[in-house]
């Protein structure tokens, strides 16, 4: 007989447990490529050791942060959500373990690409993405869930960006400050625009009336919310197209201004009794932090991009990405809904390696420092998490 829904499906597979739900996988190692590459890149900067790449120090660690971490996150997360958007069944098995395969080769060919012809790793890392938006567009078409084909388009653009990123990397130019790396990051940003605003205000709800609190957020997608996205889009694209005028600066501030105005709608300040929540709205305000950041250093003609711009893709992408991995991997492994002591420390690590990378741009030596907080916190999801995701869900 036919697995008829998600839980058969899950429970038909008898092979690893590791493969039998999309975040499974794709977190666990997603964050232990987050602690591998920051133990390569950092002795790499210093000098000590040369990885056997084409791509430079900085440039690498660009890219397997923005591409190779968040693109498996980013797997992890549609696979797990698109089944719930669609009602269609989630992938598991070997399918799930082969698309895996086509991720960790694309981390491998671009480690090693300095021994490899100039377009394999390019090939071999793109294919990943294309691979996964070419399942996703198959489902959504499948289950005819048209209001999702934004997060489709979305990592279109990722892909896109990572595409610009390899080629300008070949060409010679300095990729880390180069159109694909923004590209990537505007990309990454709107997609925690998009996807922070449905989930955030929704469980802040959920918990608020659980817990008997009156207050609740503004309704989901409002006018206000989708003129904040549509000015977004427009400003994200001015940063990526023209990032060091001071145009593009003012317009940096008005989008801090906006994502301030549309997070204080959501009540945060009612969320500081649960980890797990709190963690969504610290993550998300990391956006116009980011936006301010890199708007004053324009406004100022200061253009000191590299700390502000860690605002966002440590900020932001590493504090959302950690919170989602934690509640999806308590919840769909049959755990309660609530933050331990490692988890709160996971995150607290985390934002403290954001503000001293920060810092960094101001003392060089805190930039070691971050990068062992960095460590602590995946370090520590991968240890506290790891077990779970290698087991079955209980009842299974």
């Amino acid at each position: 007989m036919m697995a008829r829904t998600s839980a058969d499906q899950v429970r038909a597979w008898q092979g690893p447990a590791l493969f039998s739900f999309g975040f499974r996988p794709f977190f666990l190692f997603g964050a232990l490529w987050a602690v591998v590459a920051m133990l390569l890149w950092l002795p790499a900067l210093s000098g000590a050791i040369t990885l056997p790449t084409r791509f430079g120090a900085v440039t690498w660690h660009a890219h397997e942060f923005l591409f190779g971490y968040l693109g498996a996150v980013l797997a992890g997360f549609l696979l797990t959500a698109v089944p719930n958007w669609t009602g269609r069944l989630p992938m598991v098995g070997w399918r799930l373990a082969a698309l895996f395969a086509l991720w960790l080769a694309g981390r491998v060919a671009v480690l090693v690409s300095g021994l490899l012809p100039p377009a394999a790793a390019p090939v071999i890392d793109l294919a990943f993405p294309l691979v996964l938006g070419g399942l996703i567009l198959r489902e959504i078409l499948a289950g005819r869930n048209w209001r999702n084909l934004v997060v489709l388009a979305l990592l279109a653009a990722f892909t896109l960006a990572n595409g610009l990123f390899h080629a300008e990397a070949l060409s010679g130019t300095y990729a880390p400050q180069g159109i694909g790396l923004r590209l990537g990051l505007a990309t990454a940003i709107m997609m925690i625009a998009v996807i922070g605003g449905r989930i955030i205000p929704s469980f802040t709800r959920n918990w608020l009336a659980k817990q008997g609190n009156p207050a609740r957020p503004a309704p989901l997608m409002q006018r206000f919310d989708k003129l904040v996205l549509l000015a977004s889009i427009a400003i994200l694209a001015l940063w990526v197209a023209r990032p060091f005028e001071t145009g593009t600066g003012a317009a940096l501030l008005a989008f801090g201004g906006l994502h301030l105005a549309r997070q204080a709608r959501w009540q945060p300040h009612h969320t500081l009794q649960e980890p797990l929540l709190w963690v969504l709205h610290a993550a998300y305000l990391f956006l116009p932090l980011g936006a301010l950041a890199l708007g004053l250093d324009q406004v100022m003609g200061q253009p000191g991009t590299a700390g502000a711009q860690h605002l966002w893709m440590a900020g932001a992408i590493g504090g959302m990405t950690l919170a989602v991995m934690t509640r999806a991997s308590l919840g769909h492994t049959g755990q309660a809904l609530t933050a331990n002591r490692a988890t709160l420390a996971i995150y607290l690590c985390l934002f403290a390696s954001v503000l001293t990378r920060f810092g960094a741009s101001v003392h060089l030596g805190l930039m070691h420092l971050s990068g062992a907080l960095w460590l602590a916190a995946f370090a520590g999801f991968v240890l506290g998490y790891g077990p779970s995701l290698l087991r079955p869900k209980p009842g299974k």
